[in-house]
């Protein structure tokens, strides 16, 4: 979802008429004017909202009971976006950011918001959501604090910045929002140390060796995009260039200053992705140097995770999102558990311990085969995982017979798809545990599960300090007939 899509939906989430027809308020302000705005609230990006001659105008880095002076930016039917030009009157809850890059770039939208508020304002996030799509009995939900994460900085573990030619350099870093325009990132506080230090010393290496970067002009040049993952557990990281074109000018070179540079580099990948294209990977992998896996340690278990395989951003925190999702489930030894949207089995194969049997599913198949590996890895046998669809393979498995009375569920962010809601509401287990990272679908996804289940409790959890962004925990459970 787009910006300007998220703000349209924040317009009609904030704005009192629903009418179909009503027209677009006539302009109040034009690109360039300095208005005066009292902050209202926050939006789910992390924006500051007020409004001016009554039309809703949202400004990054604008905090709560805060009176500015905004500059206006855009200006659309419905709503407008500002920058903040001057701060007349402080909130209190301000604070000074250790990013130059707040407000600037993406990741760092509440990096001036006390830590405490960031925290209540992720619960409000889930409450605003109910509010709007309300699903049944929603005023009456457990809404719990959300829990802190700790640490609050340092603690990603996947850089993934998009390298570009900045005033005659190689620079490396995230884009301005709704733009193309690279912010160069020499330092980023909420990145893991070991990330930015081999993305620094590649940046340097690509400059040195000459080897092209990519030009989105003429869809010219070679290196697009360098990813690096590191692990908490072993402290080592893995690389992964994203190439225009399958030839790696200087490859050799660059293979070797890597090894003589930067030891903790146990993994080096090449990944094709031709084209100016909004996807950051493309189809082709190739193996360089190294291992082509990083292990890293949850659960006390180990997981080989392959350069496209989906882990929690934040290591120190995961094992907490995970206890709180097999608090949910209040598991047991009779249990047999689904694992649905597993990725590499990490979740499932952390409560195998706990059930008699996980039964998971994955879309892609990659990481299907790294699930099945980090099972007999971590010498599991009653865990296994198949390619495909949660919602072809439940009632395929119920078919043949293959029951299940406990399920877990961690979709991307757009939420269940509809046909497997289906699925759930005729499966009817009798234990249900919805992780979600989008409030807002995870708010639509339960008015129809709604049907079958309540909600006993809803617990966010803060994986993403200095973001707006937020897990939670839904614990489920199924209603009388």
């Amino acid at each position: 979802m787009n910006g300007e899509m998220i703000m349209e939906r924040h317009y009609h989430k904030y704005h009192h008429s629903r009418s179909a027809d009503r027209q677009p308020a006539p302009a109040v302000a034009a690109v360039g004017d300095r208005i005066p705005l009292t902050i209202r609230k926050l939006g789910v990006n992390g924006q500051g909202i007020g409004y001016f001659k009554h039309k809703v105008c949202f400004v990054p880095g604008a905090l709560p009971g805060e009176v500015v002076v905004a500059q206006v930016a855009r200006i659309h039917p419905h709503y407008m976006e500002a920058t903040l030009h001057r701060i007349r009157r402080r909130s209190s809850h301000r604070v000074q950011p250790h990013d130059a890059y707040a407000n600037v770039a993406g990741g760092f939208e509440l990096e001036d918001l006390a830590y405490p508020e960031q925290l209540k304002f992720k619960r409000q996030v889930v409450l605003d959501a109910l509010t709007k799509f309300r699903p049944r009995g929603y005023r009456n939900f457990d809404v719990r604090p959300t829990i802190a994460a700790d640490p609050q900085y340092g603690y990603r573990n996947k850089a993934q910045f998009q390298v570009r030619m900045v005033a005659g350099h190689v620079a490396a870093g995230l884009y301005k929002a709704n733009s193309h325009d690279l912010v160069d990132m020499p330092t980023c506080e909420v990145q893991m140390p070991g990330t930015m230090h081999v993305m620094r010393t590649l940046v340097q290496l690509i400059e040195q060796l000459g080897i092209p970067v990519f030009d989105e002009s003429n869809n010219s040049g070679i290196i697009k995009t360098l990813v690096v993952r590191e692990s908490m557990t072993n402290q080592n990281c893995q690389l992964t260039i994203i190439t225009n074109t399958p030839k790696l000018i200087h490859k050799h070179q660059l293979l070797t200053e890597i090894a003589d540079q930067l030891p903790e580099v146990t993994s080096v990948m090449q990944n094709v992705n031709p084209g100016d294209t909004p996807l950051i990977w493309g189809d082709q992998m190739i193996h360089l140097a190294g291992d082509t896996y990083l292990t890293e340690s949850l659960m006390g278990l180990d997981f080989q995770l392959s350069a496209r395989s989906f882990l929690q951003l934040n290591p120190y925190q995961t094992e907490r999102l995970y206890e709180e999702a097999a608090k949910a489930l209040q598991l047991s030894r009779d249990d047999v558990l689904v694992d649905a949207y597993a990725g590499v089995g990490t979740i499932g194969l952390s409560l195998a311990s706990r059930v008699k049997q996980v039964y998971g599913m994955e879309t892609i198949d990659a990481a299907v085969k790294d699930a099945n590996a980090n099972a007999k890895l971590n010498e599991i046998d009653n865990a296994s995982y198949e390619t495909g669809k949660a919602e072809d393979l439940l009632p395929q498995w119920q078919a043949n017979d293959r029951q299940f009375n406990a399920l877990v569920v961690d979709p991307p962010r757009t939420g269940l798809d509809n046909s497997l809601i289906d699925a759930i509401l005729k499966a009817r287990p009798a234990k249900l545990a919805y992780v979600s990272c989008d409030m807002a679908t995870l708010a639509r996804n339960l008015v129809r599960l709604g049907r079958a289940y309540r909600v006993d409790y809803i617990q966010p959890v803060d994986m993403m300090p200095q973001t707006p962004r937020c897990e939670a925990v839904v614990k489920l459970s199924l209603r009388e007939r």
